[in-house]
């Protein structure tokens, strides 16, 4: 599916690095988890292998995280599987760290997805043991066509 997506844009866009195109089916939303804990999205299939892939631009974001305990860290990265069910992490990983009691700001990451990534992506997001309550909150994955 997602590379049917590059296909058409590679070949009727007038600028294919220009990946500011967004597709809701490609995007995964989470509530941050509570202090000292870690979860996962939902993930994306990206399909079976395929070279349109590797052009494809991963988009890690979170807003402004008010309530962040000074030097504490919500941490989002990048996850990928074979079979969706074990994920190991990858780049990008995106690091928001609280800074002079006004918690952390709003952060986004941008990278191409790694040609050696496998058919199912997801996003792990962790805050610090004492990071404050985050729930509020929701880091977000999409991709960028």
């Amino acid at each position: 599916m997602v590379a049917r997506y590059l296909w058409i844009l590679n070949t009727h866009s007038s600028d294919p690095f220009m990946r500011n195109n967004f597709d809701a089916k490609l995007e995964k939303t989470k509530a941050l988890p509570a202090a000292a804990a870690t979860n996962y999205s939902d993930a994306i299939d990206l399909g079976q292998p395929s070279d349109h892939l590797e052009g494809l631009e991963v988009v890690i974001s979170v807003p402004a995280t008010p309530t962040l305990v000074d030097t504490k860290t919500v941490v989002l990265a990048l996850q990928d599987s074979a079979d969706g069910s074990i994920f190991a992490d990858l780049d990008p990983v995106l690091v928001v760290q609280g800074v002079g009691g006004t918690g952390g700001p709003v952060s986004e990451k941008r990278a191409r997805l790694a040609s050696t990534a496998r058919r199912f992506i997801r996003l792990r997001q962790a805050v610090a043991t004492g990071g404050g309550d985050q729930t509020a909150l929701s880091g977000k994955l999409r991709l960028a066509l």
